[in-house]
């Protein structure tokens, strides 16, 4: 069985090509064991799409935002890896008011 496959497009007029490359690298640094390879490239205006093959696991136009590295790479897990425990991308995010409350 081959390995997976994970393509972000991205809006080249948006200048996102950094941001595609740094979580094109992430994910491989994390998952290079588990894909055959992470491919960048140009998409449409406001468009920031990743998608495992043919399945898309994230839209920036759905969701109305960027997506944490650390929601990508637990979709990514869950998928290719569902055992692999990612370490501090597994914990739950503390916000500063839940910081700051004592009990």
């Amino acid at each position: 069985m081959s390995q997976p496959m994970v393509r972000i497009r991205y809006c080249p007029r948006c200048r996102w090509l950094m941001r595609a490359g740094w979580m094109a690298q992430e994910l491989l640094n994390s998952f290079e064991e588990h894909l055959s390879e992470v491919a960048i490239g140009p998409g449409e205006k406001g468009q920031f799409d990743i998608w495992l093959d043919d399945q898309l696991i994230w839209s920036r136009h759905e969701a109305g935002r960027f997506p944490e590295l650390r929601e990508i790479k637990q979709k990514l897990r869950d998928l290719v890896d569902p055992e692999r425990d990612l370490g501090h991308s597994d914990r739950p995010v503390v916000t500063d008011s839940q910081a700051a409350d004592p009990s």
